[in-house]
């Protein structure tokens, strides 16, 4: 198979699709791999390392559109790109599909089979491909909760960590996820007051096991998340459902009521956020103030810190664009359900039952769903 990787053109996204180990493995496969021209430059990896690995540099996007059997990106392809779009062709990257109708309109108009990473389900319900974007975006909310919470970002002039004499900021995550999960971690080793709820009790039970009792774990209701952002300095919306827009849990009237500075870091943003105040922002723009509050909701997060995001994604999407490379779309996704899972577009149709409901369409399903 001919697989391309072009270079992204979102703004500010640094990452690429693929790195000059997975080029050499897909090309020891018998496959061509065409590598748009600088397109590893933002994470460090220059035109010479993918031409030792065995790539192909061609200079346009437009020729590796053109010259392509599947298409590798990171983020999902913007409406410049539309018109690259064919029958036949495998695109294969992070949708995020159920917020986005008009990139699901012009995928089935084309009869583009579109694969989403994060879709892609193994049969004890882990997304393999969406878990190492998860755990870099959870590390850096708070991070970037902490950086935000500095006056001179509008707020509330907290340092996460208190010190002696002086209490911690209360930070809260929403959803007990990878995302949360990470999130956790890091919030506790920087010594925050740590709070996270969830609607799974299981899930709860781990994590108070996992952080041994470093954390608050609370039963997620209305009632909890409207108490918990009220007195948090930091709340970290990490709410994920596989495929679907995301559920707005703090509401408009919750955010009212949060104290002025305090910040919010939506990671669900790429499925339409989980908090209603959202609004998609940029690296560039990263911010803005509403009800006093200040909301970070940029969209390719991982992409401030794309060697580490890079060279994590390409260990966990290797082995799949291999399946699609040897075998072909028909026999892979035949023989491999997790990956099938992951198709969410084909023949026009959309083989997703989330992106379906996302826009009342009806659902065509490629394999069978629990």
């Amino acid at each position: 198979m001919i697989v391309g990787v072009p270079k992204e053109i979102k703004e500010q996204e640094n990452r690429v699709a693929m790195t000059p180990a997975g080029v050499r493995t897909l090309v020891g496969g018998g496959n061509t791999v065409l590598i748009q021209k600088s397109a590893g430059v933002g994470s460090g990896i220059t035109d010479q390392m993918y031409k030792d690995a065995g790539a192909k540099i061609v200079p346009t996007l437009e020729a590796v559109y053109k010259k392509s059997e599947m298409v590798m990106k990171v983020k999902e392809p913007l409406p410049s790109e539309y018109k690259l779009f064919r029958k036949g062709l495998v695109l294969f990257t992070y949708l995020h599909l159920a917020a986005n109708e008009k990139l699901t309109r012009e995928l089935m108009k084309t009869g583009v089979t579109a694969v989403a990473y994060e879709t892609i389900q193994t049969a004890n319900g882990l997304l393999p491909l969406l878990m190492p974007m998860s755990e870099v975006a959870g590390r850096m909310s708070v991070q970037l909760g902490a950086h935000f919470l500095e006056a001179r970002h509008g707020g509330r002039g907290i340092l996460l960590s208190g010190m002696a004499g002086v209490p911690p900021a209360d930070v809260t995550i929403i959803g007990g996820g990878v995302v949360g999960y990470s999130a956790a971690k890091v919030a506790v080793g920087l010594g925050a007051q740590v709070g996270i709820l969830d609607n799974n009790i299981q899930r709860l039970r781990e994590l108070d096991e996992i952080m041994h009792g470093r954390v608050i774990t609370i039963m997620s209701t209305p009632e909890s998340i409207e108490r918990m952002a009220r007195f948090s300095d930091l709340v970290i919306g990490s709410v994920l459902v596989a495929g679907a827009r995301a559920p707005k849990l703090l509401t408009e009237d919750m955010v009212k009521k949060m104290k002025p500075g305090s910040v919010i870091v939506d990671v669900a943003i790429d499925q339409g956020g989980c908090i209603e105040t959202s609004s998609l922002t940029t690296h560039t723009n990263p911010t803005f103030i509403k009800h006093g509050v200040v909301h970070y909701c940029v969209g390719n997060m991982p992409g401030a810190v794309p060697r580490t995001a890079t060279l994590a994604l390409t260990n966990s999407t290797l082995p799949y664009a291999q399946m699609l490379a040897d075998k072909g779309f028909d026999k892979a996704i035949a023989q491999d359900l997790p990956l099938a899972k992951g198709v969410n577009v084909h023949d026009g149709k959309v083989t997703h039952p989330g992106v379906a409901q996302a826009f009342g369409m009806k659902s065509e399903p490629i394999c069978a769903w629990d």
